[in-house]
């Protein structure tokens, strides 16, 4: 039986010695502020006169290097799926974000507050982020037109169905209702998984923003961590014509949870 942590054990892993990773932290959080700048400074000056191809290549930069202005290994396993598609993702951290968008910039489902949040807010609207409003029912069917037909353009969407961050070593069950979109375009779906680690920790306690942690928390976390790695593993892609998206939910759960936990085994013997 492999070991599983819960949200508990993760807030309370021994975070000893970080206050003497300050100045590798303050650099890193220097270098990161200046990079968040710096793609603020594209946005509001050329970014409106790029074309698609050009976006994406400037999206996928500047995410590689924000991961490693934050201190963090990227490690990649799979294969993205080159034309439109639908990502489903495990959720740990906001860092899931710019992990995935360092391998394969896509239009992320978000929560409308996020497009509000000092700096990187105007760069996630940049990014093409299609908003929901959590609390209007029916704002889920606005969405649902907006990502089928970004799906349909040629755009490729991602989406955490858990629905919240988890503790990162097992995935949370799945709310299928924006999986709709994949069948409605139609378009395939391509199972994300992430997994952290780091040194001593097989599931890594500095990545997962769980419980009262806010952001600033979560940052300084990472900044802190030692040898903080994010790997992120693209499954294989699949049609979905006429699938139903409870069981394309179900599936898309096993296969994920069967992954992250291989990964987990694996990292843990290393």
């Amino acid at each position: 039986m492999s070991w599983v942590p819960t949200q508990d054990t993760v807030k309370a892993a021994p975070v000893a010695g970080r206050w003497l990773r300050t100045p590798i932290a303050a650099w890193r959080l220097v270098r990161s502020v200046l990079h968040i700048l710096w793609g603020l400074v594209q946005v509001l000056t050329i970014w409106d006169r790029l074309d698609a191809r050009a976006r994406r290549e400037r999206h996928l930069d500047w995410s590689q290097k924000m991961v490693r202005a934050l201190g963090v290994k990227l490690e990649v396993r799979g294969t993205p799926h080159p034309s439109a598609k639908l990502v489903v993702g495990n959720h740990v951290s906001w860092l899931d974000i710019i992990a995935i968008n360092a391998v394969m910039p896509s239009r992320f489902v978000s929560k409308a507050e996020v497009a509000h949040w000092p700096l990187v807010g105007r760069l996630v609207t940049a990014a093409g982020t299609l908003y929901l409003v959590r609390e209007r029912r029916r704002d889920a069917m606005r969405v649902l037109g907006l990502m089928a037909q970004a799906l349909r353009d040629g755009d490729t969407v991602a989406v955490f169905p858990e629905g919240t961050t988890g503790p990162g070593g097992h995935i949370m069950p799945f709310h299928a209702n924006l999986l709709q979109a994949a069948i409605d375009a139609p378009a395939p779906v391509q199972p994300v998984v992430i997994a952290y680690r780091e040194r001593g920790h097989a599931v890594s306690p500095s990545a997962a923003y769980v419980g009262d942690t806010d952001l600033l928390q979560s940052l300084w976390m990472i900044v802190t961590a030692r040898q903080l790695v994010v790997h992120v593993e693209f499954l294989d892609a699949r049609t979905v014509v006429h699938a139903d998206r409870r069981m394309l939910s179900e599936h898309l759960h096993q296969d994920m949870s069967a992954a992250l936990q291989r990964t987990i085994c694996e990292k843990s013997q290393t």
